[in-house]
């Protein structure tokens, strides 16, 4: 167990539970503790992934078993019984506190003493949540983007929604060899963005769009204040090559908070691990929703695993881009 540390804020709680009446007396009951904030209380796992993307909390009291809680990093509480535990790293899981029965209140006042017990261990980083919010305020100044099945159209849908004012956007699509070329003059003729196919050595410039050829992996290196594009061939990745993983982590890497990701439609999870490293770097992210998605396959499975910021239908994604740049 952490010690008890004193902070010069509250313990932000986030509290998860499907059951809507036990939900409640855990929060009134954290209430009563000054030194603890309930942040948030949510129903499912969807409700708490948004949560998460509008606050940071501290710690999660839940009977839900979901990996965002992991691929947060953010310690857990799991209200229930050993059986419920979910295979992740020990130090990560403060603890796991049987449900009271709620016909005694004396049980219900023990399970809430020891639940506020558990919360006070965690040590509060008043530093990182205030670097948290510099960073959502961060400059964009790259855009990145992956889709597969039912990818060209929905590019071209996002891509007619943006006006050449914003920074480059660097694209995986899976798609043959000649035929990226053929997309790539296709979005040139029909958006106001300056499309190609990207070649190694090109120089990402504002209003322009750069994408993958079908035969090569692409990925990001910087040059002083420019970012440049490196195409290669290589193994397969995910079975694809071009790989929007690939893009995502080097994006990840030498872009960070600066850069934005989104991920389209398509089929399998290529893209979904390279989105969350770009969000743990303290990128923002996007990912399209399951009823506009041709087969709703990579950005579910970003989604799940806490990589997508923010879902949204295809025909609202091209907004929320210019809506978090300027």
């Amino acid at each position: 167990m952490m010690q008890i540390t004193s902070s010069k804020r509250r313990i932000r709680v986030l509290v998860v539970d499907e059951n809507n009446l036990f939900r409640e007396i855990i929060a009134r009951g954290l209430a009563t503790e000054p030194q603890l904030e309930v942040v948030g209380k949510a129903i499912s796992t969807g409700e708490a992934r948004e949560i998460m993307a509008n606050v940071h909390p501290d710690i999660i009291i839940s009977s839900i078993r979901f990996l965002t809680i992991y691929q947060f990093n953010i310690p857990v509480v799991f209200v229930g019984n050993e059986q419920n535990l979910p295979d992740f790293s020990t130090n990560l899981v403060l603890g796991i506190i049987q449900k009271p029965d709620l016909q005694s209140a004396k049980a219900v006042e023990q399970f809430i003493v020891e639940l506020i017990k558990t919360a006070l261990t965690v040590k509060v980083d008043v530093q990182s949540v205030e670097n948290l919010s510099v960073r959502r305020h961060h400059e964009v100044k790259l855009i990145a983007i992956g889709a597969s099945t039912g990818g060209t159209e929905a590019l071209f849908q996002v891509l007619k929604g943006l006006p050449p004012t914003l920074p480059g956007i660097v694209i995986v699509q899976h798609i043959p060899p000649v035929f990226s070329k053929m997309f790539a003059d296709r979005l040139n003729q029909q958006t106001e963005i300056k499309a190609k196919e990207a070649q190694t050595g090109d120089i990402i410039e504002y209003g322009h769009a750069y994408i993958a050829p079908g035969d090569q992996h692409m990925r990001i290196a910087k040059t002083g204040d420019y970012y440049r594009i490196e195409c290669f061939q290589g193994e397969r990745v995910n079975g694809h090559c071009p790989s929007v993983d690939v893009l995502f982590q080097s994006v990840a890497k030498v872009a960070g908070h600066d850069a934005l990701g989104v991920i389209l439609t398509g089929m399998g999870r290529d893209g979904a691990n390279g989105l969350l490293t770009m969000r743990q770097r303290g990128s923002r992210t996007i990912g399209q929703d399951e009823n506009s998605s041709i087969v709703y396959g990579m950005p579910k499975v970003a989604y799940e695993i806490g990589a997508v910021e923010i879902q949204l239908p295809l025909d609202k994604i091209s907004e929320k881009i210019i809506s978090l740049i300027h």
